[in-house]
């Protein structure tokens, strides 16, 4: 039997609730129990004004960027109509279905505006961090760090050479924001003195985002997004934004384990990392000074590529201050005197061994350790010991853990890049590319806890 034509009759009164038809197993149910929003209203009173207009809630704001960040819905724009249109949505964001959605343009003002001088997005963040420890997500003992490559918004054709660009008369009452941005992180060791090598080109739009060629393929303009993570459930213990270089990275790393430890009184008892921050110095930075163990291969370049002896081949007599060939024959520490006692010591710290060239000239070997020259010599590193402990660790029977619990924090880039979307930045300068990474930081968190944590069915 053909049923009725189905007609649109408007009714006068309707009986409806968001709660009834929202799903019992949405992702937005599950992450609801975990986002505490209640405090940042006393936390902003001071940035809103005692007189005009009642403002729009920030905790409204808030929930509809968290919606975006979680689903991957990028565009303000887009994201005021998803919300209008969704129920889930407008049941997370406390929204009724006559509350009207706020102006996409709303979340620019607050974000250039209080939001950014309260760094709330951090108080956000660090909140979201404190619920997964009470939760018992967070166990301390072990971290990882790493960085990924975020392509910036902004186009070769609108760049040119540092010098070029940077010899042009800027004013920066008239410059965009994220030359303005750029402009006050000059100093900041995580942009502008990151390093001293100048990159071959500088955008316009955006000149703190790096041109690099990183990935193996055609350069591009990029921003580094520095994770530290909790290896036991992959919780984001912090989040930062640098350079796009190995000096920023590295200071990002170090940067986020300081301000964890302030923020959290959690400092780890080891941390796994690639070679990119297997530098000397930064190992002194972890092994010496905040005493953690470092299973991180050491950036070495002493290999030798044409078939000699390399320096790991040689060993170390720490007692006689020697080092000892494959040959069993000692290469002693050279000294040098000047007539000034201030050039006895290279500045640098580094030490040269050399063998003697009678023991060298008579030795079977000589075709395998210094073909070319009369003695063979070997340098030692100011901070040598510690690359030593170094290589240690990454031999030890718990490497191989170490390093299978770092894949934990690649697994994140790629659920940032693949389900969140974050492949490409939308926003420009220093300020707005941290703001874009704390939120998917956030987003990350909120989405694990409601993976690990999942609703209980209710009874009957």
């Amino acid at each position: 039997m053909l049923g009725p034509k189905q007609e649109a009759q408007a009714a006068l009164f309707y009986e409806f609730s968001l709660e009834d038809h929202v799903p019992q197993d949405h992702l937005l149910r599950s992450i609801d129990r975990f986002v505490d929003l209640g405090s940042i209203r006393a936390y902003l009173a001071d940035f809103y004004s005692h007189t005009g207009r009642p403002s729009i809630d920030p905790e409204l704001l808030i929930r509809m960027l968290l919606v975006g960040y979680c689903f991957g819905i990028r565009s303000e724009r887009r994201l005021c109509e998803e919300v209008h249109l969704n129920l889930a949505y407008r049941w997370f964001c406390r929204l009724d279905l006559t509350d009207r959605i706020p102006d996409h343009s709303t979340f620019s003002k607050n974000r250039h505006g209080r939001f950014r001088e309260s760094d709330l997005l951090r108080h956000v963040f660090e909140t979201t961090v404190a619920r997964c420890m009470e939760e018992g997500l967070v166990g301390g003992q072990g971290f990882a760090v790493d960085a990924s490559l975020i392509s910036a918004d902004v186009q070769k054709q609108n760049s040119s050479n540092p010098d070029d660009w940077a010899a042009r008369d800027i004013d920066p009452y008239d410059a965009p924001r994220a030359v303005r941005e750029y402009l006050d992180t000059l100093d900041d060791e995580a942009f502008g003195a990151a390093t001293t090598a100048k990159p071959k080109f500088t955008a316009h739009a955006d000149p703190e985002s790096q041109w690099t060629a990183a990935r193996k393929g055609p350069a591009f303009f990029a921003y580094s997004d520095s994770y530290l993570i909790d290896t036991d459930h992959g919780i984001i213990m912090d989040v930062d934004a640098s350079r796009s270089n190995k000096t920023a990275e590295v200071g990002a790393m170090r940067k986020m384990i300081d301000r964890t430890q302030e923020c959290f009184g959690v400092k780890p008892d080891w941390i796994a990392a690639d070679t990119a921050y297997g530098s000397a110095d930064n190992l002194v930075w972890l092994a010496l000074k905040r005493k953690i163990l470092p299973f991180i291969p050491v950036f070495d370049k002493s290999a030798r590529r044409d078939g000699t002896f390399s320096r790991s081949d040689f060993t170390w007599d720490a007692d006689n201050d020697r080092y000892l060939c494959p040959e069993g024959a000692e290469l002693k520490r050279t000294r040098q005197y000047h007539k000034d006692p201030r050039n006895k010591q290279p500045r640098t710290g580094r030490r040269k061994y050399r063998a003697s060239k009678m023991v060298c000239s008579v030795c079977p070997a000589k075709e395998k350790c210094c073909p070319k020259v009369d003695a063979r010599s070997v340098t030692r590193e100011q901070f040598e010991e510690v690359r030593e402990f170094a290589h240690q660790c990454t031999a030890s029977e718990f490497n191989p853990t170490a390093q299978k619990r770092r894949k934990k924090v690649e697994m994140l880039f790629a659920h940032l890049k693949r389900i969140l979307g974050l492949g490409r930045l939308r926003l420009r300068g220093p300020c707005g590319v941290q703001d874009e990474f704390t939120l998917a930081a956030i987003a990350q968190n909120l989405r694990k806890l409601a993976k690990l944590k999942p609703m209980v069915p209710a009874a009957g």
